[in-house]
């Protein structure tokens, strides 16, 4: 493999070409592991950021894509349909919180997100108050790194101070400082209730990630939060927009985080999970009411339309990914992990370097008083056998949920071997 071409000429996430980051050469993947060309397994303890829910090379997904590609691997969605779409689109209609029933199928994440903003916006047009044009986030939020999502990210805490003042400005409220089995007070919601007030004639929606605020911090919230927050928004004539991108297919121990607080938003966006971590594919669900609202409007459509929007063979992964999490006990599965998360990495409760540490369903996180040198941290990981990408103060593990209890004990006695000496 030539790496000097890789350092020379690629571009990875977040990294500099002038003083590149150091790669790992994989040359495949099984399991929950990832095999590097040297020799060495590491055990991928980010689901490949939070996608892989099954792990690699999963025989039902294969299977299913092979059957698609005999078929037809991608075909325009603008005037023509296939069962693929349609099967994904039912089984999400029916598996999300009820009344979401209408589905955009995107092509990643971040524009699910961008594709949510734009429904909000599209819908206050069509219904005579384009002055509501304005979103409400939530501090440590993370929405993705295109150009709206960016704007709806923490402006501070986030990485996108760079490009403000290309952004559009919008309103933010605190992160939510009851913790997940905390209650949620009056006070707790108090500045976001003031904000809504103050800028309701402005504001089309308030746009969270429900009960788990992530690549912002990697925070756990009161579901009682979350479901102040929608009666606040049904009080004052706001959308929610809920983006479980990270949380949904049951990395929070529920099916969708939305879940915890026993309530349903207005728009909902997915993506990393949706295909098992094998292809590119993203979903915004909405309303009746959302929808209607749109189409009965000035354009008389819905203002969006990628090129490979519903495309075939990602939505036929998508199928057999949920299937497959569906027939199996995905929920003892994920309660096992989080479990022995909670057990294994209590020791690091210890350290004076550790400011906090915390689990929620298939979610682990150590957070550090200190940032940590990702470089020297993940190559210390690599050495007891456990691939983590940390990032400022944080080190998390999100493993699939396929992982044996051997395999987890290794990765979070590599955790604790690892940052219980800093």
């Amino acid at each position: 493999m030539d790496l000097d071409f890789d350092r020379a000429h690629i571009w990875h996430p977040y990294s500099s070409l002038i003083d590149p980051p150091p790669v790992y050469p994989i040359e495949r993947a099984d399991g929950v592991r990832i095999y590097l060309e040297d020799g060495r397994d590491l055990i991928d303890g980010m689901s490949s950021w939070w996608s892989a829910l099954h792990g690699y090379n999963v025989p039902e997904l294969n299977s299913a894509m092979r059957a698609q590609m005999e078929k037809m691997s991608h075909v325009m969605f603008g005037g023509l349909t296939h069962r693929p779409a349609i099967e994904l689109c039912k089984k999400l209609v029916e598996i999300t919180p009820q009344p979401l029933q209408r589905v955009f199928l995107a092509d990643s994440g971040s524009v699910s997100v961008e594709v949510a903003i734009k429904m909000a916006l599209q819908y206050w047009q069509s219904q005579g108050r384009p002055e509501k044009n304005k979103l409400l986030a939530l501090r440590n939020g993370y929405h993705g790194d295109t150009f709206g999502a960016m704007a709806t990210c923490d402006p501070v805490t986030g990485m996108h101070h760079l490009f403000a003042s290309q952004l559009t400005r919008h309103f933010f409220a605190p992160a939510p400082r009851p913790k997940f089995h905390e209650p949620c007070s009056d006070e707790d919601i108090a500045e976001l209730r003031q904000l809504i007030e103050d800028n309701r004639a402005q504001l089309a929606a308030v746009i969270l990630e429900p009960v788990v605020q992530g690549t912002g911090g990697m925070r756990f919230y009161s579901p009682q939060y979350l479901k102040r927050v929608r009666e606040l928004c049904d009080q004052h004539d706001l959308l929610l927009i809920a983006d479980e991108i990270a949380t949904g297919f049951g990395r929070s121990g529920k099916l969708f985080a939305c879940e915890h607080a026993g309530i349903s938003p207005d728009i909902l966006t997915l993506g990393k999970a949706l295909t098992g971590g094998t292809m590119t594919l993203a979903a915004t669900l909405c309303t009746d009411k959302v929808a209607e609202g749109i189409c009965r409007g000035e354009a008389g459509v819905f203002m969006h339309g990628p090129t490979f929007m519903g495309n075939p063979l990602a939505c036929s992964a998508a199928n057999a990914s949920i299937d497959l999490l569906l027939s199996g006990p995905w929920q003892q599965r994920v309660a096992a992990i989080e479990g022995q998360l909670q057990k294994e990495l209590a020791p690091l409760r210890n350290s004076n370097a550790v400011a906090d540490v915390r689990t929620l369903g298939a979610i682990g996180v150590v957070e550090m008083r200190e940032p940590v040198d990702m470089m020297q941290v993940q190559k210390a990981l690599i050495e007891h056998g456990a691939w983590l990408r940390p990032f400022g103060k944080l080190v998390y593990a999100m493993p699939p949920y396929v992982i044996s209890e051997q395999d987890l004990g290794q990765l979070t006695n590599a955790m604790v071997q690892v940052l219980g000496n800093l």
